[in-house]
């Protein structure tokens, strides 16, 4: 559980440390991301990969990996609170609709 409920705490000002990790090896690139929020660490991996026709940008490969290991790690934060939403018993707002598919 990442929540803990409000009542039973001060407010405060939190800081969450969010690490960005790149490995290049042409043609592929590989983002790891670690927050660490206090309480927990969650982490997230993902890749892209240049077709060896492409022009060589290793910006792209950047952008690409790492939004998609972020993308994956606000996944996880959601799953995160909506078990935590379910474990204090409250409910769940629907979600929205995505802003892409899945494959993107």
């Amino acid at each position: 559980m990442m929540t803990t409920a409000a009542g039973s705490r001060p407010p405060s000002a939190k800081e969450w440390t969010l690490r960005l990790y790149l490995s290049e090896h042409d043609p592929d690139t590989t983002a790891r991301v670690v927050l660490n929020t206090g309480d927990n660490v969650l982490e997230s991996r993902a890749e892209a990969h240049r077709n060896p026709y492409d022009t060589v940008v290793p910006e792209i490969g950047d952008e690409l990996a790492v939004g998609r290991a972020l993308v994956a790690l606000g996944q996880q934060l959601l799953r995160a609170a909506a078990g935590d939403i379910r474990d204090v018993g409250a409910s769940e707002e629907p979600s929205p609709a995505p802003l892409w598919s899945p494959r993107e």
